[in-house]
């Protein structure tokens, strides 16, 4: 009997299943059920050519996207990062619809600025009454001293963003703005490369309107605004303990901003450097994304300890944009929300297009009286975000479960201080689909929209954003908090979308072989991760020859006790762990777990985890794969050779990355001076213990494993082992790229491909002593060489990494002091 071929897999069919079974569990506000059915037809038939009938299988195929991608965000008191949460589900917009959005976001954004020049500046919004004086100087956001500033080009607001909630009958209403640092644009862009990976028809085939030209618009706004006709910008970032760092570094690479911290700024005559290994290049612009309270310690807070002193000064010369100015979080107050609609009337002669939640501050009698009588039935909340005397936690919650002693509290403080105190209404959001297993649930949603200034001074917005999605199907604003899932969102329409992107064209003839501005921080940080990566595989060599050759089934040593000893004198001299009770296997084996695994040591685990926070913090520089194996957990196989080796093999991955796959730019100079004066110093270390005279063959032979070099020295010598000729292949042969002279030959090539800072033709300090310590190695002899010279050549050795931190990791004021420093 024949048999049936398997039916073909349809779609449609699959797709129309989807729809149907979701819309019995979603309510009539649901944007699917209420929604035009073509296009989310359209794009769960996208979806169903990806995942066949498996859903789980497509979201974590657009998970695993986001994670190449290099998707990642921290939560607050947390040290390590956890991946974005994207779902394969996009929520779907049409164009029409969406122009209103952005309608009432550029209204929005041009009465915040109306707003906030006027607080800033002539202050009559106070002096009229149309703003209780109490809701600006009572906020820890309003800055004094931006007062009377006018920043260049006259505008506060480059960037803003503003969450939205969508009501059970289809109307938008503003939930919170962000003017500070909003946070969310680069993660948008994000979820939109891994949605486009995932499903790739999708784009063309419901015309997606895409992010580039509200990208491009930004960087054009930002660089009109600046003095120079070519303008340096930099993104500033808290750094890599920020929750949005990867976010960050995305957004700089992605836009052509150096990413920056407050380090490596120096302000100088009311300009702005960035602090270089070529000397302080100036800078036009920062987008910021630390608190603006940090920004300046002479003009904010003193203990500021990521601030650049003295950036206030040169914005208020005209001298640097500040996206966006200082002081703009004044109008993020809740309690602001009450006051906006009426703005909107007096200032732009028609009301909100987006109107607020509906919003009452306690700071005026009337309204707190209202509030405490309806307080179950309203949120209640910090008027200026900032925790309270009453309120344990710092967000809006529901009055109904505040009770008992905690209501008394909150009660007392409202009649106390009730200024500090607003009220809302309780809003309930529309749902969209998530994967859940393998089924389509409804949870509730809100939307983070971004706007931003072009060239000519015109606000535009985003086409999209991202949505954050709620755990729990309650579709209470309060309940589905800051959401456990993210989507992206997709404006569509009829009409075809240009494929614009901020990549060159494919005809460009524009070409550029220099990468740009490298910082000194970030020549520091490579410099360093070489010398950890390096630091750690000589640690786990070390490791490794003592666990695989000193012992074996009786307990006793296979290699000479004495050989055994210099070993642990190795590992101990490193700073791994302390001496063991005895060279016997069950102590040894202890020994090379805690000089392994012991993070209270400079274990390799603790040389990993130094490495893995340099690659966290360079991001914008380093590949995913790169970063991903720094962050590979540390292995947990069961025996200690095979954890070992398991590093090794990491190592040796990560090694022939940096050698294959980075470009030989000046951070990959930095990279592998720090690997060849790691190198040069582990080896002269171990050739003075092994290699001396009165060597044994276990000696030389531990040293030609150290030096990883047994299968060249077997090739070349066939008759034994002898210790002239190990000495020389592991010191001197400048052809074995192990050896003590190849890793001064390779120092001295990398300084002199760095830049100088004097004109007159001379070898700085740094070049100096390597081609010093290259030529004590080129004219020594292995017969000759003894443990006072390779002492002499690890001091020299040390000095010479001193000299390259003098010269090119500049910090504190060192730059504003040194001589031939050219201001570019």
């Amino acid at each position: 009997m024949a048999t049936q071929p398997a039916p073909l897999f349809d779609a449609a069919t699959h797709a129309g299943r989807w729809i149907a079974d979701y819309r019995t569990r979603a309510t009539a506000d649901d944007v699917l059920c209420s929604g035009p059915a073509a296009a989310w037809t359209a794009m769960f038939e996208e979806l169903a050519a990806v995942a066949s009938d498996d859903l789980g299988h497509a979201r974590e195929r657009v998970q695993r996207h986001a994670a190449d991608i290099g998707t990642g965000f921290r939560i607050i008191g947390e040290a390590d990062e956890r991946p974005w949460p994207v779902s394969p589900v996009p929520l779907l917009i049409e164009a029409d619809e969406w122009g209103e959005i952005a309608r009432g976001v550029t209204q929005r954004a041009e009465l915040m600025e109306t707003v906030i020049a006027d607080l800033y500046g002539a202050g009559q919004l106070v002096e009229r009454g149309m703003i209780p004086a109490a809701l600006v100087t009572g906020s820890p956001h309003f800055l004094r001293p931006m007062v009377g500033l006018d920043p260049p080009g006259g505008k506060h607001l480059h960037f803003i963003a503003v969450d939205l909630g969508r009501g059970s009958s289809g109307e938008w209403r503003v939930m919170a703005d962000h003017l500070r640092a909003p946070a969310g644009a680069g993660y948008a862009l994000e979820n939109r490369l891994a949605l486009g990976r995932t499903l790739g028809g999708l784009q063309a085939r419901l015309n997606v309107q895409r992010h580039a030209p509200f990208f491009a618009a930004f960087r054009a706004g930002i660089a009109a605004f600046c003095r120079r006709s070519d303008p340096r910008i930099g993104l500033m970032t808290p750094g890599r303990y920020s929750p949005s760092y990867p976010e960050q570094a995305h957004l700089a690479r992605y836009l052509g901003f150096l990413l920056v911290e407050g380090a490596d700024l120096a302000a100088l005559e009311d300009n702005v450097y960035v602090r270089t290994i070529a000397g302080l290049k100036r800078v036009d612009a920062l987008w910021r994304r630390v608190d603006p309270r940090m920004i300046d310690p002479l003009a904010f807070d003193t203990h500021s300890q990521i601030g650049v002193p003295g950036l206030i000064d040169a914005f208020a010369a005209g001298n640097v944009v500040l996206s966006n100015a200082p002081g703009v979080g004044v109008l993020e107050a809740p309690a602001f929300g009450a006051f906006l609609p009426q703005l909107a009337t007096r200032l732009l002669g028609e009301s909100l297009h987006l109107p607020n939640i509906a919003t009452w501050w306690c700071g005026q009698p009337i309204e707190c009286a209202r509030v405490i009588e309806d307080l179950d039935r309203l949120l209640i909340g910090p008027a200026f975000g900032a925790a309270t005397v009453g309120l344990a936690a710092n967000r809006m919650v529901p009055g109904a479960e505040i009770t008992g002693a905690a209501r008394d509290a909150l009660l007392a403080d409202l009649r106390r201080r009730p200024q500090d105190y607003v009220g809302q209404e309780i809003v309930r959001l529309s749902t969209m689909p998530v994967v859940l297993g393998d089924a389509l649930v409804p949870r509730p949603f809100t939307l983070r929209v971004f706007a931003a200034r072009g060239a000519d001074g015109a606000w535009t917005v985003m086409p999209g954003g991202f949505a954050r999605i709620g755990e729990h199907a309650d579709s209470r604003a309060t309940i589905m908090g800051e959401g456990i899932w993210s989507a992206d969102v997709c404006i569509h329409g009829s009409d075809a979308v240009a494929p614009v992107s901020l990549l060159p064209a494919t005809d460009s003839l524009h070409i550029r072989r220099n990468p740009g501005t490298l910082p000194s921080r970030v020549a520091d940080n490579f410099y360093w991760l070489g010398r950890y990566l390096e630091r750690g595989e000589a640690l786990l060599g070390a490791i490794r020859v003592m666990l695989g050759n000193s012992i074996d089934v009786d307990g006793g040593a296979a290699l000479a006790p004495a050989t055994v000893g210099k070993l642990v004198g190795l590992i101990t001299g490193a700073g791994a762990a302390s001496h063991p009770p005895s060279l016997r296997r069950a102590d040894l084996t202890a020994f090379a777990r805690t000089a392994m695994e012991d993070e209270a040591w400079h274990s390799v685990a603790t040389i990993n985890r130094l490495a893995r926070g340099i690659g966290d913090g360079s991001r914008d520089r380093l590949s995913a794969d790169m970063v991903r194996l720094l962050e590979a957990p540390f292995p947990t196989h069961r025996g200690m050779l095979d954890r070992a080796g398991s590093l090794q093999r990491r190592y040796a991955a990560i090694a022939g990355l940096s050698a294959e796959h980075m470009g030989r730019t000046a951070a990959w100079r930095f990279h592998d001076l720090g690997r060849r004066v790691e190198r040069a110093t582990a080896m002269a270390r171990a050739v003075r213990l092994f290699g001396m005279p009165g060597a044994t063959a276990d000696d030389l032979s531990t040293l030609l494993d150290l030096a990883d070099s047994q299968i060249s020295y077997r090739q070349r010598y066939l008759t034994g082992i002898a210790r002239v000729p190990v000495v020389d292949l592991v010191a001197l042969d400048p052809g074995n790229p192990r050896s003590l002279a190849y890793q001064t030959e390779r120092m001295t090539e990398r300084l002199e491909e760095l830049p100088v800072l004097a004109d007159d033709g001379m070898a700085e300090p740094q070049q100096a002593q390597a081609t010093a310590l290259a030529a004590t190695l080129a004219t020594a002899t292995a017969a000759t060489i003894d443990g006072e010279v390779l002492g002499d050549v690890e001091r020299r050795l040390g000095s010479l990494s001193d000299s390259i931190a003098r010269r090119y990791f500049l910090q504190g004021a060192e730059p504003l002091r040194a001589g031939g420093l050219t201001l570019a």
